[in-house]
């Protein structure tokens, strides 16, 4: 499954600048990776691994702006559409299940 973090934070003050720094590298920091500045994408295993990740992201939420997560599986994952300009890009391979011994 997906977890797809979008938000869109002010950054007026100094101090809002920071908050929406500090969310980014908290989400960096949980194993998510920025698909676009505040787009952050992440690979979970299981829907309770998902669950998990999303109370971690609700535990660092700056007190302004607005943040949306969405989950997805792996087969609606395959079917997003990537442009590079005008030039349609493949799509990500999903990363490999883990292997248990």
């Amino acid at each position: 499954m997906w977890m797809v973090v979008m938000f869109d934070l002010p950054v007026v003050s100094h101090e809002e600048r920071k908050a929406a720094t500090d969310f980014r590298n908290d989400l960096l920091d949980m194993g998510f990776e920025m698909a676009q500045f505040s787009v952050y994408m992440r690979f979970c295993t299981s829907p309770a691994q998902l669950e998990t990740y999303a109370n971690r992201v609700a535990a660092c939420l700056p007190d302004g702006g607005r943040v949306s997560i969405l989950q997805f599986t792996d087969k609606q994952y395959e079917r997003i559409l990537n442009f590079k300009g005008r030039k349609r890009q493949p799509t990500p391979k999903p990363p490999d299940q883990f292997d248990l011994f």
